[in-house]
């Protein structure tokens, strides 16, 4: 039995990879990007935005403070 990510050996001896039906891959092709979709349309969670303030907030320090200071 073949796995479908594997290659196979054809009847000259070459190899060649299987491919899916076209039609399939429409089909995982357009249920990623509504997947896809979703995730970017989200909203981000109060928590990260809260994490992501206090991150900005210690960077500010972290690159002014020094500067203010010898000028």
């Amino acid at each position: 039995m073949s796995d479908a990510g594997t290659a196979m050996d054809d009847s000259d001896g070459s190899e060649s990879e299987l491919m899916l039906d076209p039609k399939v891959q429409e089909s995982i092709g357009r249920s990623l990007k509504a997947h896809y979709d979703d995730i970017v349309n989200s909203p981000v969670p109060d928590k990260f935005l809260v994490l992501l303030a206090q991150l900005e907030a210690t960077e500010h320090r972290a690159v002014g403070a020094p500067s203010d200071e010898r000028n």
